[in-house]
């Protein structure tokens, strides 16, 4: 099988979908599946306004219906809604091709958050993105259930997996030199430093410890003079980065407008267990379909739920992330492409 995957997210952004997207075509190759990825960086690119380290092809309609003409793929997916899912999309439609579509990130929430367009005007463009699709799949059944109250069809329930081998599992947290002088307990964070990623609820608890972030983003610069007892070690590779999960006592994931959240995966893979709202995404990740929690503690007091996780078990953590390995993922995301004809 030749699929497209055409994404306005990839290398070298640093993000969960990148993430997800890269351990999804590295998993097709071994079932024989041939994947073109379309990406911002093969057309002519600029920064997204306001949203630093996200970059965006402009005006890829021709070059990407070329592209796609020359690959003759067997199934298109389009992993993003921005410019080169719109291209996709019109020209699938041109060709009259079947196509799948994702919806991996609350866009419409980031859209209010940062320049205050109204929810209902969001929903209503990714409704209308997302009406031809043959198949819409999202993270979690919580993100299911919005989007039909929303009116959007065809949605397909497809959760992430986390490289269970990259993101081992430490049994004690590791002592490493660059946290050696750092009172703890080490209080984590990882993502986006966004408007949407309520990373001053995080900021602003007062805990015993440290409290650490990595990543980069938009509020960076002013969150850095704010909180100048934060430890900040901006974007780090994967095995660094596997590294300083499994050094941290919790994990905290202050965000309210997840999908899914897959940094609380990677966390609980190496041990850390979680704190966070409950709200979709936690709920999922760390909630199984009996009500119970696993790997973490879930309350609308952040700071409680920080105190809960630390008394947790790291083997609950790991035992948990387990449930996610990727080859169920693979398999399922496989099944619902559809042909282009």
């Amino acid at each position: 099988m030749k699929l497209a995957l055409v994404t306005d997210a990839w290398h070298p952004q640093v993000n969960g979908v990148v993430t997800t997207l890269h351990e999804l075509v590295e998993a097709l190759g071994p079932l024989g599946v041939d994947v073109s990825v379309i990406h911002p960086h093969q057309f002519k690119h600029r920064s997204c306004p306001g949203y630093a380290g996200i970059d965006l092809a402009v005006r890829p309609y021709r070059s990407l219906a070329t592209m796609l003409d020359a690959f003759k793929p067997d199934a298109v997916h389009i992993a993003t809604e921005g410019p080169l899912g719109w291209a996709a999309r019109k020209h699938c439609r041109q060709r009259g091709w079947a196509f799948t579509t994702a919806f991996h990130t609350k866009f419409p929430e980031i859209l209010n958050a940062a320049l205050r367009v109204p929810l209902w005007m969001g929903y209503g463009l990714f409704r209308r993105f997302h009406r031809p699709s043959s198949g819409v799949m999202v993270p979690t059944q919580g993100v299911l259930k919005m989007l039909e109250g929303r009116g959007f069809q065809q949605l397909k329930a497809w959760t992430h997996g986390v490289d269970l081998h990259l993101f081992q599992h430490h049994a004690r947290a590791l002592d490493l030199p660059d946290f050696q002088n750092l009172p703890r307990p080490l209080a984590l964070y990882v993502g986006r430093v966004s408007y949407e990623k309520n990373i001053d609820a995080f900021l602003d608890l007062q805990l015993e410890g440290t409290r650490i972030v990595c990543g980069e983003g938009p509020l960076l610069a002013q969150l850095k003079d704010r909180y100048p007892d934060v430890v900040w070690m901006g974007v780090l590779p994967r095995d660094k980065l596997a590294q300083i999960f499994a050094a941290a006592d919790v994990f905290v994931f202050p965000s309210r407008n997840e999908t899914f959240g897959l940094v609380m995966l990677e966390a609980m893979a190496c041990g850390t267990p979680v704190a966070a709202y409950p709200v979709d995404g936690p709920l999922q990740v760390l909630g199984d379909d009996h009500g119970k929690t696993w790997g973490g503690v879930l309350s609308e007091d952040l700071k409680e739920a920080v105190t809960g996780a630390l008394a947790l078990s790291r083997q609950e953590a790991r035992d948990r992330a387990e449930c996610f390995a990727w080859p169920k993922t693979v398999q399922l995301f496989k099944s619902y492409l559809v042909p282009v004809r």
